[in-house]
């Protein structure tokens, strides 16, 4: 679906040779927050899901894929990660961080593999969406695939 792009975390899937399906989304009017998406893609917002990048006391640098419309509980990602705090890098540090921009920023690809948690109710579905590395651009994939892929925990991550 869409034009043929190729972004770090694609180029990956395609490596190891896994399905995943892409959704391109009209982004001129500067709409990206995840919500905005989902409804530009006829999607599910509980189906379609963020990355959010954080950093712990001990300066690890953890990953939490989250459904769009959800905040992430801190207690709960500290509790996850072992750490004593953990915070949401400012969006200035994302870049260097990652490799990838805000509303862009893909759990594939980035320049490390950071641990990645997503959040469990992606389980409940049989392919979720998350983005593709670029803004305008998502992957649709089974998140079982994904942890075939990369090492990630499927754990209640947001908050009640």
């Amino acid at each position: 679906m869409g034009a043929k792009v190729k972004t770090n975390a694609i180029r990956l899937l395609d490596t190891h040779k896994l399905q995943y399906e892409i959704f391109t989304y009209e982004n001129k009017d500067g709409q990206i927050d995840g919500v905005a998406v989902a409804a530009k893609l006829n999607q599910n917002p509980k189906q379609v899901f963020k990355t959010l990048v954080t950093e712990g006391k001990s300066k690890e640098h953890y990953v939490f894929v989250i459904p769009v419309a959800e905040e992430l509980d801190l207690k709960k990602a500290e509790k996850i990660t072992g750490e004593k705090k953990i915070e949401l890098i400012p969006t200035k540090d994302l870049l260097k961080t990652t490799g990838y921009i805000r509303g862009g920023c893909s759990p594939l690809g980035m320049k490390k593999q950071f641990k990645t948690f997503i959040h469990e109710s992606a389980l409940e579905f049989e392919q979720f969406i998350f983005s593709g590395g670029k803004i305008g651009v998502q992957i649709m994939m089974n998140p079982k695939d994904l942890e075939a892929m990369i090492p990630v925990g499927f754990e209640d991550l947001i908050r009640d």
